[in-house]
């Protein structure tokens, strides 16, 4: 593929990503999608969700579901004094969408990417699954993993993730309006 084809396919993919750690390699999430990072507090379990699920915590009356990185990318679940958690717009659907937090063992920074800096996934081979992989970029002399986090937790997790939250929400019509987020009030 030529270079000017190559940044052209990368256009979409230029802009802001905040650059976080998971066992000393760099992963970036698009700051669009990005609404805050908080430190890691008491996270309340949810039964029968995947490993990745950690459970879910309240962020300022809202509930908002948690999962551990390290764990959803089969690496040691640990944590560190930088541990933190980012808490993110996941898109659900077409029409909805809801936050959860990410749990990574720290942030390292916001950086500019431009289409030419970002490269395609490589081919891993047919047994990889690499749809939840944007692109790599190269930033100096490191490649930093750019990370679709709206595909990252599988849709059958999201999916699963929302129904508990849902069950928790009285069904009135001020609940049914506020639907669009799936984040709880108390």
């Amino acid at each position: 593929m030529s270079t000017v084809t190559s940044e052209t396919s990368n256009a979409g993919l230029a802009g802001k990503y905040l650059t976080v750690a998971l066992d000393h390699e760099s992963y970036g999430i698009a700051v669009v999608k990005v609404r805050e990072i908080i430190r890691v507090q008491k996270i309340t379990p949810v039964p029968q969700m995947p490993d990745f699920v950690k459970g879910v915590i309240n962020l300022r009356g809202r509930v908002i579901p948690v999962i551990d990185l390290r764990v959803k990318f089969g690496l040691k679940a640990e944590f560190a004094e930088r541990t933190c958690i980012v808490v993110v717009q996941v898109k659900l659907t077409s029409d909805r969408t809801t936050q959860m937090g990410l749990i990574v063992d720290g942030v390292e920074e916001v950086v500019t990417l431009k289409a030419g800096e970002i490269e395609p996934t490589p081919e891993f081979g047919a047994r990889v699954e690499v749809n939840y992989l944007l692109g790599m970029a190269k930033v100096g002399e490191r490649v930093k993993t750019l990370l679709d986090i709206d595909r990252v937790v599988a849709p059958a997790a999201v999916q699963a993730i929302a129904g508990i939250l849902d069950e928790q929400v009285p069904d009135t019509p001020l609940a049914r309006a506020g639907k669009r987020d799936t984040a709880v009030q108390p």
